[in-house]
């Protein structure tokens, strides 16, 4: 019970700000302005009642307030929904043998336990119904986010069903590389934001000095634009900035599975990185942000997300009773990418991802194989002190000094990074 409580701690603040927006007015006029737009703009007839008029309407969005209410009752239901779902394919995955035992749980009692594995799949198709609802609803007050919304939506699909395929079929990792960059174009073909990024005061006297460009920005304006008329605060990149976002997807889908193995990690993080992004959303629409709408699109996405979210991890907390696998790793990832590309906050999402950045640049002398690197490094639990201690490789007792903490320089077993 304890576990739980702590569990919704990180949606407070963002608990808070919504019911601040819903009940900025009295709770019972946002219902009944909501239902009053929803039939107004559904079953709009003049006077006359003349068949021309019937069914049509101009679009008029609902108040924020009353929208946002819309979506957290339709999280409630992908919460409801995930957390009755799980138990029950559970079954069929044990059936079909798509199942392991965990690794972490080596010493102990349940250690050759089978455990259903690419429990990710539930989270993710509720998810995807939630977002077609709230998507029948915000197309319709928004018609020109559209294309946003289906592109969010095949972007989303095309990794959730890479994700359970890699579950079942264990892809090379150069297709893990490539087909997320496949994935993200939709989104990329659709981004009608800036391009342009804003120069750090310090780093400004660099490309520009005495009102004329510096041999560093002449040099840049053969890749991207120096904004002149700035005095070198704007940069243009252009094609480059469709590039970075890009990269973006790979490094937001393969981040999380990267940091991941142990029970309740891939959830855990992706719940806080979720409520984090719900929190910057909810801010910027209280504060009335220029990028409002924008924003309101992102935290749709998020709260249905973070209540799918928090149903899985419900069962893959410690001790876990299935596991989210790839599928839901490249599902969360790619919903991440897409608020960030499509509610054009792309620079800011990289904040929300130090951690994973960190891991990452520590990480890379084994990913690129600069090092040797075991397939699992998942960290091990050592029964006579019940601790998870860090995985090893094998190496000569000369090599690797540097990353022998705490143990003997000329010992032949070096943790993983």
């Amino acid at each position: 019970m304890n576990g739980k409580l702590l569990a919704l701690i990180p949606l407070l603040p963002s608990f808070y700000i919504i019911v601040r927006l819903i009940f900025l007015v009295n709770p019972f006029d946002v219902i009944i302005k909501f239902i009053s737009n929803f039939t107004n703009q559904h079953f709009l007839t003049h006077d006359d009642g003349s068949s021309e008029t019937i069914g049509k309407y101009s679009p008029v969005a609902p108040p924020v307030g009353s929208r946002l209410l819309l979506y957290v009752l339709i999280a409630i239901l992908g919460y409801w929904g995930t957390d009755h779902l799980i138990p029950k394919i559970k079954i069929y995955t044990l059936r079909k043998g798509i199942c392991g035992k965990d690794m972490g749980k080596r010493g102990t009692s349940i250690e050759n336990k089978e455990i259903p594995e690419a429990l990710g799949i539930v989270p993710g198709a509720v998810f995807l119904v939630c977002l077609i609802f709230c998507l029948v609803g915000y197309a319709t007050s928004n018609p020109d986010k559209l294309l946003d919304c289906n592109s969010a939506l095949l972007s989303v699909c095309f990794m959730l069903f890479l994700g359970f395929t890699d579950d079942v079929l264990d892809w090379p990792w150069r297709y893990k590389l490539f087909l997320p960059t496949i994935a993200s174009l939709p989104l990329l073909c659709c981004y009608s934001g800036s391009t342009s990024i804003i120069v750090p005061i310090q780093l400004r006297s660099f490309l520009m000095h005495n009102e004329s460009l510096t041999v560093l920005g002449r040099i840049m304006c053969y890749v991207v634009v120096v904004d002149e008329n700035a005095a070198g605060a704007v940069v243009n990149l252009g094609l480059w900035y469709l590039l970075y976002m890009g990269m973006l997807a790979v490094f937001c889908t393969n981040a999380i599975n990267i940091y991941a193995g142990i029970n309740g990690l891939e959830a855990g993080q992706s719940y806080v990185i979720g409520c984090a992004v719900l929190l910057h959303n909810l801010v910027e629409i209280q504060s009335e942000s220029l990028a409002k709408e924008n924003h309101l699109f992102s935290a749709m996405v998020m709260l249905s997300f973070v209540g799918v979210t928090l149903a899985l991890l419900k069962h893959n907390w410690y001790p876990a009773s299935v596991f989210v696998g790839d599928t839901y790793c490249y599902f969360a990832g790619m919903t991440f990418a897409v608020v960030g590309i499509l509610g054009h906050f792309s620079k800011t999402l990289l904040l929300f991802f130090i951690p994973q950045i960190l891991n990452f640049l520590w990480s890379t002398p084994q990913l690129f194989k600069f090092m040797p690197c075991p397939r699992h490094r998942l960290p091990k639990y050592n029964a006579d002190t019940a601790l998870m201690e860090a995985s090893t490789f094998t190496c000569k007792s000369h090599e690797y000094n540097w990353l022998k903490f705490g143990v003997r320089k000329d010992g032949t077993e070096v943790a993983n990074m």
